[in-house]
């Protein structure tokens, strides 16, 4: 049995032998558990994503067909907060495994495996976590970038973090000021002093 204090685990695979050996590696090192595992994502299992409290998501992304997987990481990101960490079970382009945290190989030895997802949780709390409505700096920056038009892959080359990062900001910044919107984020950001009017071309 698990100890309480490991972190959990939902797998998304369609293979058995993948579940079964990374629920080994996990029994062996510890630190993770596997809190639930599904064979593919169909609309009951997106009601079990949402339900699931894991902090690390492993997912095999060609469950998706070719042309929706560059958009899987951010079609998860809307029912969790966990981080999404891909295992490809077949070789993929770089283009499609960027917008994961990290991903796995399945040649990983078990303790880069374990050190990848400790990474990849890592980075999922470097966003500052709070009760209050206040924005952290970061987020503060983020949203400037927002305002101004900046596509989430030129925010994360100008900060030098993960899209997933940059995403994992932006949700946090609807959540603590309920809005979605870019223009909607724009005028938030000048009404907060956060961008002058005249910084717009």
């Amino acid at each position: 049995m698990a100890a309480n204090n490991n972190k959990t685990v939902l797998l998304i695979t369609p293979s058995l032998v993948i579940a079964r050996g990374l629920e080994s590696i996990f029994s062996d090192l510890g630190e993770f558990e596997i809190s639930g595992i599904l064979t593919d994502l169909s609309r009951t299992s997106e009601l079990r994503i949402k339900n699931i409290a894991a902090d690390v998501i492993i997912i095999d992304p060609t469950i998706f067909d070719f042309t929706s997987r560059t958009e899987v990481h951010s079609s998860i990101l809307q029912d969790t907060d966990a981080a999404v960490v891909a295992i490809p079970s077949i070789l993929m382009s770089e283009e499609a495994l960027k917008q994961y945290d990290e991903v796995i190989s399945i040649y990983d030895e078990p303790t880069a495996i374990i050190r990848k997802l400790r990474s990849a949780y890592d980075t999922r709390n470097d966003s500052p976590k709070s009760n209050d409505e206040q924005l952290s700096d970061r987020e503060k920056e983020i949203l400037v970038c927002v305002a101004k038009g900046m596509l989430n892959k030129e925010i994360a080359h100008k900060f030098n973090i993960s899209i997933y990062t940059v995403i994992t900001h932006r949700k946090h910044i609807t959540r603590k000021i309920g809005i979605k919107t870019v223009s909607g984020l724009t005028v938030y950001a000048l009404l907060n002093n956060l961008i002058d009017i005249n910084s717009f071309e």
